[in-house]
């Protein structure tokens, strides 16, 4: 299968972003007429030009990588694994933050929703899942809403699947990644196409109702990203941390934690 050619990559980044040839030309501060250029292959874009253009498009710092190799061009960001030593202060950071967190449940998660550290707390989503789905790498989102994850002790998994699962879909489009894409279509054979649900006008964020040991704990999540504008591998990482939503989760999440 012939590699795209760097017009062909950029057209597709524009369609994705649902602009025309003029809305990107203004964005980038060029002109239509070097933009269809391009994307034609007319013109071979220079270095600068090609990230101006990959900038106003959004494109994540990996597949600005991709865009630069396919116009000839040396990959501009480095993408290491987290466990690289030159991103040991990094993984320290990281590490610092999430037992700051406990005893909330509090994660690091990769692009693709793979686990890559945890701190204590967050144990409570491993508890009676099957052993493949605990297999390296973990992948959250998958463990969360397969049934032989911990979805079968949410409460509230028809809301969950209802949040999630659209959230999902538009992080791959948003992306392009077909992995994402693949993982949205697994999630979805899981079970029922995931219907709208009315949200408890009481609930400020969605909650996640998870039974725990005998607890009914009542969750809600924030996600923090890294504002890394030279790395792939900290672009991509997030902290999702589990809070929680009732004063009973509190004193629960502070009972599990002395255990």
């Amino acid at each position: 299968m012939a590699e795209s050619t760097i017009g062909e990559l950029l057209r597709g980044w524009r369609q994705r972003r649902k602009l025309s040839q003029l809305d990107l030309a203004i964005a980038a501060e060029v002109s239509a007429r070097h933009v269809s250029f391009v994307e034609t292959g007319r013109t071979l874009p220079s270095k600068p030009m090609l990230l101006r253009l990959a900038d106003a498009l959004g494109v994540p710092l990996r597949e600005r990588n991709r865009l630069l190799v396919a116009a000839g061009y040396a990959p501009a960001y480095r993408a290491r694994p987290l466990d690289d030593p030159d991103l040991a202060t990094a993984r320290a950071a990281l590490q610092q933050v999430l037992d700051g967190l406990g005893p909330n449940p509090a994660l690091v998660l990769d692009s693709g929703w793979n686990l890559l550290i945890a701190n204590r707390a967050a144990g409570i989503f491993f508890d009676d899942v099957a052993p493949e789905l605990l297999e390296p790498r973990i992948n959250m989102m998958r463990l969360g809403l397969h049934p032989q994850g911990f979805a079968p002790r949410l409460q509230n998994l028809a809301e969950v699947r209802s949040f999630l699962l659209p959230r999902l879909a538009r992080q791959a489009q948003h992306t392009g990644d077909p992995a994402l894409t693949a993982l949205h279509q697994e999630l979805l054979s899981y079970g029922e196409p995931p219907a709208a649900v009315d949200p408890d006008p009481a609930d400020i964020l969605l909650p996640i109702r998870l039974r725990h040991r005998g607890h009914d704990l009542s969750l809600f999540s924030t996600i923090t990203s890294f504002g890394a504008p030279f790395d792939v591998t900290l672009e991509e990482l997030a902290i999702e941390s589990y809070f929680p939503a009732d004063e009973t989760t509190t004193k629960a999440l502070a009972e599990l934690a002395g255990h």
